[in-house]
């Protein structure tokens, strides 16, 4: 086994180990990624980025209606600790393998009147084969739909590096009709950013959740097997 196989496995072992349901490598090279209030010569070297997910709670999602629950805020919460805390044990761990680790917190917004984090987590899963850009202006994942949340971590280990999947999301149009927003539409460039924030901003107002979520879509964005 070359050395980038053995340093992958491994840390998709830890990733695992801690609550891990996805793990992926891109190529930074080779990917796009603009990143916000990062050093750039510090990026330079740090040419490989991880993508970590766990799957969200289907009971938790399925109490949505039309507006997001406190429960659902709860749920949102611990997965953003969850999935930091398996950043810092898998960057950590980097670190004792002889390797440079930048984990980027799972959400984490820098540039609030642009609604963009250190760098795309979504952009990042994509080029790591985690799944596609959908409608929704999620990730989609084959098997758990967009009930996932990301986290990413920016490395110079040497690792094997996975490829975009591809797909799309086809006929599937669920989550249009019940967008509370009606920002998404039919070609995924389409989608009303600004009309999904203004509603995420109602939310957090009218319904004390003190943050910007909404999860009506994720809901609709069914895995396998959910019916």
């Amino acid at each position: 086994m070359e050395l980038k196989d053995a340093h992958y496995h491994r840390l998709a072992q830890e990733s695992r180990s801690r609550g891990g349901d996805l793990f992926g490598v891109a190529d930074l090279t080779q990917t796009q990624l603009v990143a916000c209030d990062l050093d750039e010569g510090l990026l330079k070297h740090l040419p490989f980025g991880i993508s970590i997910g766990i799957r969200l709670s289907d009971a938790v999602l399925e109490g949505i209606d039309d507006h997001p629950t406190l429960l659902y805020l709860h749920h949102y919460r611990q997965a953003n600790y969850i999935l930091d805390r398996i950043a810092f044990h898998v960057a950590a761990l980097i670190q004792h393998m002889g390797g440079k680790a930048l984990p980027i917190a799972a959400s984490q917004i820098v540039d609030w009147e642009g609604q963009k984090g250190h760098l795309s987590h979504k952009g990042l899963a994509q080029a790591a084969g985690l799944g596609w850009l959908g409608r929704n202006n999620l990730i989609v994942h084959p098997e758990y739909g967009a009930r996932i949340r990301l986290v990413s971590i920016l490395t110079d280990l040497p690792l094997q590096v996975d490829r975009p999947i591809g797909g799309s999301c086809g006929e599937c149009r669920q989550c249009i009709p019940l967008c509370p927003a009606g920002a998404i539409k039919e070609q995924v460039e389409q989608f009303d950013h600004i009309g999904c924030f203004e509603k995420l901003r109602e939310f957090r107002n009218k319904y004390n959740i003190g943050q910007y979520i909404c999860g009506v879509c994720i809901k609709a964005c069914q895995p396998k097997g959910i019916k």
